[in-house]
This record gives structure tokens, sequence and C-alpha cells, in this order.
């Protein structure tokens, strides 16, 4: 498919999480790449909730299914479906298999099934069942159902001498002999459905017209067209997208470091570089484009784009995105977010910030150029907004060794400082410059000094935008508390 080639058929792609536990990297990934498929080419972005088992699905994951979407601005169309409460339909489904031949019941135990098993193992062959109870007679069948018999239900895969083929999005084409697919089963004893029975159940019901999800189900991807040819229904696309491996070429786990969007959330970064970043996890746009807003990805993206080789999750290169998108996203974007993290850090109120609006968002608009996530941003505006600065241990060892000598200089900024007549960065720096060439030194010898007594840091914005920011009477009190602790 090319960029300008439109689907078929109004498109319907769908994202299906689990939630057994929180939104993955990954699967973060595969929602975004449905989602901007409909937004290119039109159609509707639905949400799954596959809630079959009960065990280990939370009404807590399902929520951090939902919040991680949102606060990524994935919206999806339609009602969210609960998998969980398509029981019925499920089981209709796999009567109609019944009904068609396409299924038959299985009485075999499971002690049984491990007995052959193992007996397949010790002759070094493949397990594969063997169909003993397709054989047995109508009448047998329906005697043992009548007589309360447990059962499964399995599939009769067709053709054993056939293939089960697709043309994939991603791969090209994919073929599975059938030989090779055991009949399996689609309902269990306790006539709940195993995954791939639900899932066709639900993507025909949900009228789904591409199926794209991680290639860990490749596998998965035969059954289930066979499922779909069995009942009758239409075939959707499948796009089988690569894994995601941490920098070790393992896959992405929590060996890796954090892997759900929750925690890059609250780490600092921004919804719109994580959606960059995660864009180019199995995707390329082209022309070595890395940067991009989302409608720009929405713009550029196409499945003629998705990658076959496994993606690598770089967090450093996460943080440089992070950095890229803070520079360049609108303050207005930027401002509601960092300032609950400001609040909550304690270095001012909300009612503080508000009432210096204009001060506080050109304090934002002179850190965001130097910071990588919200909370360096937030590390950068403490000496901005309290009255009191922590002073870094490694940076006034560093820049304080000899301390008569540091608190002379630091007096001697201080009084030409002072002396200036407007608070301006020309003024200061001419004062400034003019005490450095009086004493023959570089001018660093007087601004590095000035830097650690006004922000407690080694690197800052420009020395003379920050004695702007912070202001005259507090840059002046803070560099002669600093030569009174150096004993000047």
């Amino acid at each position: 498919m090319t960029a300008a080639t439109a689907p078929s058929r109004p498109a319907r792609l769908r994202f299906a999480p689990s939630p057994t536990g929180y939104l993955h990297v990954g699967g973060a990934r595969t929602a975004l790449f449905n989602w901007l498929y409909v937004k290119r080419y039109g159609g509707q972005f639905l949400l799954r909730i596959e809630d079959t088992d009960k065990a280990r699905s939370t009404d807590e994951s399902t929520r951090a299914i939902f919040d991680g979407m949102n606060w990524l601005g994935l919206g999806w169309d339609e009602e969210v479906v609960y998998q969980g409460a398509n029981l019925d339909r499920h089981r209709r489904d796999a009567q109609a298999l019944l009904e068609r031949r396409a299924a038959y019941r299985c009485f075999c135990t499971q002690a049984e099934l491990e007995e052959r098993r193992a007996a397949a193992d010790g002759r070094k062959e493949a397990f594969k069942y063997d169909r003993r109870c397709d054989r047995l007679p109508d009448e047998e069948v329906a005697r043992r159902v009548a007589a309360g018999d447990p059962f499964v239900i399995r599939f009769r895969v067709p053709e054993q001498t056939g293939v089960t083929a697709w043309e994939d999005l991603v791969h090209g084409r994919i073929a599975f002999p059938n030989k090779d697919i055991e009949d399996f089963v689609v309902l269990r004893s306790d006539a709940t459905p195993i995954y791939n029975m639900a899932v066709v159940s639900d993507d025909i019901a949900m009228r789904i017209t591409l199926v794209m999800r991680g290639d860990d189900h490749i596998s998965n991807t035969p059954k289930q067209i066979l499922l779909y040819e069995a009942l009758g229904a239409p075939l959707p696309q499948f796009a089988h997208l690569p894994m995601i491996h941490g920098l070790d070429g393992k896959k992405l786990s929590k060996r890796h470091g954090a892997t759900a969007v929750a925690d890059y959330q609250h780490q600092g970064i921004l919804p719109g570089a994580m959606l960059n970043f995660l864009a180019l996890l199995g995707w390329s746009p082209g022309n070595d484009v890395e940067v991009m807003t989302l409608d720009e990805m929405v713009e550029l993206f196409s499945p003629d784009g998705l990658q076959k080789k496994a993606a690598i999750f770089d967090p450093k290169k996460l943080e440089w995105m992070n950095g890229q998108h803070l520079s360049r996203v609108p303050l207005e974007e930027l401002e509601p977010r960092v300032t609950p993290a400001i609040v909550a850090a304690g270095l001012a109120t909300t009612a503080q910030l508000e009432a210096d609006r204009p001060r506080y968002l050109a304090l934002l608009e002179l850190l965001r150029v130097r910071a990588r996530t919200i909370d360096d941003v937030v590390r950068q505006a403490a000496p901005y907004l309290k009255d009191a600065i922590d002073y870094d241990p490694e940076a006034w060892a560093k820049t304080f060794k000899d301390a008569p000598s540091s608190a002379e200089i630091l007096r001697a900024t201080h009084d030409r400082l002072a002396a200036v007549p407007s608070w301006d960065a020309e003024p200061m720096e001419q004062a400034l410059r003019g005490l450095a060439e009086e004493r023959g030194v570089a001018a660093g010898k007087i601004f590095t000094p000035l830097r650690v007594a006004l922000t407690g840091l080694t690197v800052s914005p420009g020395i003379f935008e920050v004695l702007g920011m912070i202001g005259r009477d507090r840059s002046l009190r803070r560099i002669a508390e600093t030569a009174r602790r150096l004993g000047g």
C-alpha cells in the first residue's frame, strides 16, 4: 500500500490489550500504529479490553490502560468493548463450528494427553493430537454428552496437504502448511473460549478490517484465518509489527528498566515526545525525518514504512527526543504539564505562579532549551522560585577551592553589579567584563563563581539571563551571602 492508496473498504482497526498489568510501551506502540492508520486513511479506531482471564484481569489495570491512552491522546471511536461480556456469542460461534462439522467434541483428559505427549517425547517426535475423538461415532458422542462427560471443542484443521497463507502488510506472504497445525481447542471443558476463538468472534462482530499487532502473534494467524473461513466471515488484512528489544538485543522487559507508559509520564516525558519515539520503533517516515508532531506523523504514515527488523528501545534516544519536543512545543501547551510538577516539588503554589505569570512563562522559555525532561525543568527552576538555594556540593568544592580568593572575587562582582544604572544585560555585561579586564583574567573567572553563587550549579542559562530572571535584589543578596559563607 502506498501513501496515496486508501483501503478498499471503510477501515476498522482495534487495539485489544489485556487488563492484567500496566500499559506496556509495546502495547502503546501497537495502539499508535492502528490509530495513525485510521487517521491517515479514514475509518474507526476501536478499543477492546480482553478481560476473559478473570483471575488476572483487574479494574486497576483497565484504568491504567485508559489513563495511558488518554495521556498519549489516542482517543477511540465507539464504546469500549469488553471481551468478557461476549461469552455467550463466543459459545454460539463454537457451537456453529460443531454444526458445520468444522469442529468436534474431544473427551480426552489432560492426564491422557500428557501421557501421549510424554510417549512422543520418548520417541523424539513432536506431539500432535491424533484426532481419535473425531473418529467417535455420533451415537457415542451423544451418549457421552448425555452422561455428562467433560469435553472440549476442537477445531478440525482441513486439507492436511494444503496451506494457510496470507499477504502480510509488513512481512509479505506468510504460509503455514496445514499438516503442521494441530486440531486446536476453541472451547474449554468449562465452556470458556480459548484466545483464538474469542478474538475471531469479537473481530467478526466488530467488523475489523485490519488486524495490526506484534509479530509474536504470527503463529496465531493461520488458526484465526481457518476460523474466519469456517464461520463464513470475510477475512481482515493482517500486519505484524516488529518486536521491541532492549539495548542488549533481547525482548524488552522490566530488566531493561521502565516499560510502562505511566513510568515515563512520571519521569517528565511529554506525550508528544513519547508518541514520536514510539512511532520510530518499527516505522520509518522516510527522508531521515525524526522529530515529528502527531499531525505530521498522520500525514507521513504508510504501512510501506513499517519494518520487519526488531526495533531497539534506547532510553537516551527517548530523552533526546523529549528535549527536542520540550524546545518546540507551544509554551501554552507546555506550561500545564510543568506547573503541577513545580507545585508538587514545593517550589511555588499555583496562585504564586499565576500572580507572576509573565515572569513564570519567561522562565519556562529560558529553561526548556537546556532540559530533556519536565523533571529537568523543575530542577533548573528551583533557584529562580525559591528564596534560599541548595548548593551542589561538587559545584561548590570545584569552584571555590581557594575560598579567600573566591570570596574576594564575589565581593568585587557584587560591588560592580550594585553600581550598574539598570538591571539589563548590556550594562551588566560591560561591568563584569570590565572587571575581568582590570584583573587580567578571562571573563569565565568572574562568571563561574557568580553562576554558582546565584544558582548553586555550574550549568545554567547565560549568566546575564540568570541575573535578569532572578532580579537585582535577590541576585545581590545571594552574591553577598555566598561571599560571607566563604569567609569573605
